[in-house]
């Protein structure tokens, strides 16, 4: 579509227009959800017209206003292996895609990955002459357990894995990932693109500390020194150290830990909780709306991530900038959230995990500086900080575009 400059100097007149198109978006629970919407409702509300693209939740396609988005969701069906998670239907995909781009006219499109709704975006953006910004938030291990890949078999499928997203975001106008490490993966792994480090961000006006006793009257927590986790309760998070490591802390301490979130693994871990004897000791709170999630972090003493996929960690980030102390598996990008604000432990070594535990839980002076370490780091991961990167991205992308490609 060619316009005249003076239709162009219209089109620039009025608020910027971005397309963020993703697989998933609330009401699914998981990280790379958590950051389209909010990178979405952000963006309104500095201004920007977003519209976003994705799954629908229950099947049939929909548009509703959310928070000052407007929401297209396409038509999905049940993925057989995940009971919560669904895909678009490919089917006619490219065509809607097209017609949707068309109707929107976005200035910008924004993928948060490569699959099913991804591909078909960058796909019509390019149709369209319209630039792209790809953004990922992908590691291999997050599909394995729900693809059923056997072990044996899953460094090839990760290869091909890589190989299928790089295949997509070369095609994409500007590359970003939450971290320098996670750059430095894709560029590990055959990206021929520059990859820039973008945090996730967070809200730090909703997440600070809170008082711990209200909290824990909220949640039904019992008054003891308590260990929090907050995200899917799934394989590639390895939840069982932090069972594993409870017996070890119950020697010497009457502590508890409290796991926030759903996935495949709940069942397993109450068992496993019960047969190692600290049944009594573990507490699961199931899913906790995002508006209460500022609150749930207030029940803890210190937050435990064992993950060893973590691209960066929204939850790590919200329980720093909440005050918590921090232990976190060395694997992948979290090391570069702890520094100062807690401890790093080699994944797999539970006893490890249960003497940094033990430590945070049981000097309260030090216990103190981590938590001022973490507010402290957590302050140079602000939501405002990447939202204002977006948009001078965007901006960059909408100047270099040639006329015809400004709706």
């Amino acid at each position: 579509m060619s316009l005249t400059l003076a239709e162009a100097s219209v089109a620039h007149s009025r608020p910027r227009r971005v397309l963020i198109a993703t697989d998933t978006y609330p009401p699914d629970v998981n990280g790379a959800a958590y950051f389209s919407h909010r990178l979405a409702s952000g963006l309104a509300a500095r201004g920007t017209e977003v519209h976003v693209v994705c799954s629908s939740d229950d099947g049939p396609p929909v548009t509703d206003v959310i928070e000052g988005v407007l929401v297209h969701r396409l038509r999905s069906a049940r993925l057989l292996v995940h009971p919560t998670m669904r895909f678009t239907v490919p089917a006619g995909l490219g065509r809607t895609m097209d017609r949707l781009v068309r109707r929107i006219a976005p200035d910008v499109v924004h993928t948060q990955g490569h699959f099913v709704v991804g591909r078909s975006a960058v796909a019509a953006a390019q149709r369209a002459g319209l630039p792209v910004v790809a953004t990922n938030h992908f590691m291999p291990d997050n599909l394995f357990q729900f693809t059923g890949v056997p072990t044996r078999l899953r460094r090839r499928v990760g290869e091909l894995a890589w190989k299928d997203l790089n295949r997509i975001f070369e095609r994409a106008d500007h590359v970003t990932t939450p971290t320098p490490l996670a750059a430095d993966l894709l560029s590990a792994k055959g990206l021929r693109k520059k990859v820039e480090p973008v945090s996730c961000g967070i809200d730090l006006s909703r997440f600070r500390p809170q008082p711990q006793a209200w909290a824990r009257r909220r949640f039904g927590v019992p008054e003891r020194p308590t260990i929090l986790f907050v995200g899917r309760l799934d394989e590639e998070k390895h939840l069982e150290e932090i069972v594993l490591a409870l017996p070890k802390l119950l020697n010497d301490l009457d502590c508890q830990a409290v796991f926030v979130g759903q996935g495949n693994r709940r069942e397993a871990l109450e068992k496993l909780a019960h047969r190692v004897g600290a049944g009594d000791h573990v507490r699961f709170l199931g899913f906790v709306e995002d508006a209460d999630l500022p609150q749930a972090y207030a029940v803890a003493d210190v937050f435990c991530m064992p993950g060893t996929a973590e691209l960066q960690s929204i939850a790590t980030l919200e329980a720093m900038a909440s005050g918590l102390p921090v232990v976190a598996a060395n694997a992948m990008a979290l090391p570069h959230l702890v520094e100062g604000n807690g401890h790093l432990y080699t994944p797999g070594d539970v006893s490890e995990l249960a003497r940094h535990l033990k430590t945070i839980l049981t000097r309260p002076e030090e216990r103190a500086a981590m938590s001022k370490a973490s507010l402290t780091l957590a302050a140079t991961h602000t939501h405002e900080q990447s939202l204002a990167r977006f948009e001078s991205i965007y901006g960059e992308l909408v100047h270099r575009a040639p006329i015809s490609a400004v709706h």
